[in-house]
């Protein structure tokens, strides 16, 4: 057997800041990446296409960064329990590294490949949390509960220490020509393009793939946007976000880069103003490990509701509205410029993610799966636990005090894009349209008719009563 320990990358794009990396390094030169295309996910009928170009751009990039240091990054294709133990015992692998993941899948997916690699006498080398600051089983209530209300495990998750970067990959050593050859008869090829799997995406990313992008998008928020965060977060028009929640999610930055990044600020600022600011972006971080802590410990949400209530909530059944929806065709400006925002660039400002989710269940009274998953088929960023946990937000199915919230569409416009210039941009033929009017969507029929915009789908106020309605009877009926 060789020195030889192959690391696996999964949602950890990057050598810099990589726990289960650095601690592959740390017993041996010779550390060798994969990432396997798993076929149980790709293809797959709630993937993005923008989402995979990304990944594969990060991936190339990825691929440098190995060169770089001296090793490879290798490319397999099928179901990684079956691949990557067979690579693995092909090159006599010392072992295996990878870091955890929150998400059901990927647990039953890393138990079925400790138990083949045991099959093979091939050692899993270590348990290293990465995605999150503080691990999922970690956080506990004082009665060892786990935590279902953000602020009070927002008061216990920022007591606790978080861990430092951790040392990039250096100096590291790859296969030999012949060990190459040997990979490639085992199912090692050459990285395709998000074409080659089929996904098309043509356009523009809202962050360059790969880890050397993320930091410098990361640099320029903490140097200007982060001081003025805790109000410009909240206006479409503004680029007031990190916009790094794509990076996050494939973690092509580390998530104690991040955090570091924050804790510098703060020890930088000069105003109360400023320090508010950065500890909200720091709530907004912890707003994604609650997230995930909860889909860890819950495993269910990613099936259905949280709260009892909505299990069975009589949602109404209407692909005219649902398509209105996702077209951004619904007749209310704010909700259609959020939609067609998110199927031209396949992103969306979080703060237009709530309208539009709070419109979808609360006006047009459909399933937030439905949502839930149209998110998840168009949006570069798309995440189990933080998209599953905005919705369920949003709907008041999930793991929320505040049991029905409901954004009416144009006070939203009106306070967070008092201008128009949100809506403008992305309902361009609605420009004419005086501001007072546009933010409304007090448009005449005639003048929608000439501009070639819908009349609204619903009526806001009278659909709110019925969905007040329904939740009242539903409640009434879970108490019997």
């Amino acid at each position: 057997m060789s020195d030889l320990i192959l690391f696996w990358h999964r949602r950890d794009l990057r050598i810099t800041d990589n726990t289960g990396l650095a601690a592959a390094r740390e017993q041996t030169r010779k550390v060798v990446g994969i990432f396997c295309l798993d076929s149980n996910i790709l293809p797959g009928d709630d993937i993005a296409p923008v989402r995979v170009a990304y990944m594969m751009g990060c991936l190339r990039s990825l691929q440098k960064r190995y060169a770089e240091v001296g090793s490879q990054l290798l490319i397999l294709r099928g179901n990684p329990t079956q691949a990557i133990p067979q690579l693995a015992a092909a090159l006599g692998a010392k072992g295996l590294f990878w870091n955890w993941d929150v998400e059901p899948y990927s647990q039953e997916r890393d138990r079925l490949i400790i138990a083949a690699l045991q099959e093979k006498g091939i050692r899993f080398l270590n348990q290293n949390w990465d995605q999150v600051l503080n691990a999922p089983d970690e956080i506990r209530t004082g009665t060892n509960s786990i935590y279902t209300v953000y602020t009070p495990f927002w008061k216990n998750w920022s007591s606790k220490p978080k861990a430092k970067p951790v040392a990039p990959l250096v100096d590291a050593e790859g296969l030999t020509a012949v060990e190459m050859e040997l990979a490639q008869a085992n199912g090692v090829i050459e990285l395709p393009t998000a074409k080659d799997l089929g996904f098309i995406w043509d356009g523009d990313f809202v962050i360059a793939p790969g880890e050397v992008a993320a930091q410098e998008r990361l640099e320029e928020f903490s140097a200007t946007a982060i001081n003025s965060y805790q109000e410009d977060r909240n206006f479409p028009a503004i680029d007031g976000t990190s916009r790094l929640s794509a990076a996050l999610k494939f973690g092509v930055i580390g998530i104690r880069t991040v955090w570091q990044a924050t804790i510098e600020a703060m020890e930088n600022s000069r105003s109360d103003e400023t320090a508010t600011a950065i500890r909200t972006w720091q709530q907004e971080l912890a707003w994604r490990e609650f997230y995930q802590h909860a889909m860890y410990n819950f495993p269910e949400l990613a099936e259905g509701a949280f709260r009892d209530i909505f299990k069975n909530f009589p949602w109404q059944s209407n692909d005219q509205y649902y398509q209105a929806w996702c077209e951004g065709r619904t007749g209310y400006p704010i909700v259609d410029a959020a939609m067609r925002q998110l199927n031209e660039i396949g992103w969306m400002h979080n703060r237009c993610r709530m309208i539009v989710a709070s419109f979808l269940t609360k006006d047009l009274l459909l399933n937030p799966r439905l949502g839930e998953k149209y998110f998840m088929q168009r949006l570069i960023d798309g995440d189990l636990s933080a998209n599953n946990g905005g919705w369920q937000w949003s709907a008041s199915s999930g793991m929320d005090p505040k049991p029905v919230r409901i954004f009416n569409p144009a006070s939203q416009a009106q306070k967070f894009d008092a201008d128009g210039e949100y809506i403008r941009q992305w309902v361009p033929e609605l420009a004419s349209v005086e501001t007072g009017d546009l933010l409304t969507g007090n448009i005449t029929p005639l003048e929608r008719e000439a501009l070639g915009y819908p009349a609204p789908i619903v009526d806001h106020k009278q659909q709110q009563k019925i969905f007040k309605d329904k939740y009242q009877q539903q409640k009434s009926a879970n108490l019997v």
